[in-house]
């Protein structure tokens, strides 16, 4: 059995998601928009924030929605498409019903859209969610 508490191994489980999906050469981490949309990280970290006062188990989807996008050929949002016929990703058995906070990154993606269209990857949101996420979750416990 784990001696991890949840909130503990959740925590531990992102930073090693998060640091084995990001390329440290082409990627160079919250500095990335700087130049070409300043506020992206903030406008996520607050977004973030407030998602998870009003539900932190939120932080767990978040993580896991990163995890399925990545796990497979790479972070590309891909299990943010959906299918007319049911045969996307996020409806997949494993997935169907349990992935949770795609109306959330749909608000973030909103937002930053508001902001600077056209700059911010779908693939970027979901990760800077879930970094957020796993960050807040530890301040939490």
């Amino acid at each position: 059995m784990c001696s991890f508490p949840p909130l503990r191994l959740l925590s531990i489980l992102g930073l090693i998601l998060l640091a084995i999906t990001t390329d440290a050469h082409s990627y160079s981490g919250a500095d990335y928009y700087k130049d070409s949309c300043p506020q992206a990280t903030t406008i996520v970290t607050d977004m973030v924030n407030n998602f998870l006062k009003a539900n932190k188990n939120l932080a767990g989807g978040f993580l896991r929605l990163h995890f399925h996008d990545c796990f497979v050929r790479g972070c590309d949002a891909s299990v943010l498409l959906n299918s007319p016929t049911n045969t996307a990703e996020k409806d997949a058995r494993p997935n169907a019903g349990s992935l949770r906070g795609f109306h959330e990154i749909d608000q973030i993606k909103a937002a930053l859209e508001a902001q600077c269209p056209g700059i911010v990857s779908c693939a970027d949101i979901l990760a800077l969610a879930a970094r957020d996420a796993t960050v807040k979750v530890e301040i939490l416990s």
